[in-house]
C-alpha cells in the first residue's frame, strides 16, 4: 500500500473541535470577510476552506444543516451546482489553474472532516503544484495567505 502524507493538515486534525457546525455557524455571524465567505445564494454559500490544499480551495455548502445529497431539495442541489460551476470558472479566471479536483466527501469513511453537513471542495491544481518540499521533507507549502486570496476573490461572484 502507498501512502501520501500531508502532514499540513496535522493542526486540524489535531485542535480542538468547536462544539456545533461551522458551515451552519459562520455564515450566522454576519462576518463574511472575517469567515472567508466569499458569496451567498439564497440556498448555499462559498466559503474558504480554512485549511486549504492550494491556495483558492473553496467549499460550497447549502445553510440547511444535511449530510446527504438526497437530503436536499431539488432546489438547493440546482444552486449549488450552479455555484460549483461559477466557482470553478471564477477561479479559472483569478488563479489560472491548469485543472481542478472538485468533490464531495460523504461520510467520515469517505474523508469527511465535517461528515454531517454536505460540501463540494474545489481545490485549484497545477503542474507541480506538489513541489520538492512534500517530496522531500514532507511539508506542504501554500503559497498564499488566506487574506491574500480572499481579497483577490471577494465581490467577483
Amino acid at each position: 500500500m502507498e501512502h501520501i502524507w500531508a502532514p499540513w493538515r496535522i493542526e486540524y486534525i489535531e485542535m480542538e473541535k468547536p462544539a456545533g457546525c461551522i458551515l451552519c455557524d459562520k455564515p450566522g455571524e454576519s462576518r463574511d470577510a472575517e469567515n472567508y465567505i466569499l458569496y451567498r445564494g439564497s440556498e448555499n454559500f462559498v466559503i474558504l476552506n480554512s485549511y486549504p490544499y492550494n491556495p483558492g480551495h473553496l467549499l460550497v455548502a447549502p445553510y440547511r444543516h444535511v449530510a446527504s445529497l438526497d437530503a436536499l431539495t431539488d432546489s438547493e442541489l440546482s444552486e449549488h451546482s450552479v455555484i460549483v460551476r461559477r466557482s470553478v470558472g471564477l477561479l479559472r479566471e483569478v488563479f489560472s489553474p491548469q485543472g481542478f479536483n472538485v468533490g464531495l466527501n460523504l461520510g467520515k469513511a469517505a474523508g469527511a472532516g465535517i461528515d454531517e453537513h454536505l460540501h463540494t471542495h474545489i481545490v485549484p491544481r497545477w503542474q507541480g503544484d506538489t513541489n520538492f518540499m512534500t517530496v522531500v521533507s514532507g511539508v506542504r507549502v501554500v503559497p498564499q495567505a488566506l487574506a491574500e486570496t480572499y481579497r483577490k476573490l471577494a465581490g467577483r461572484f
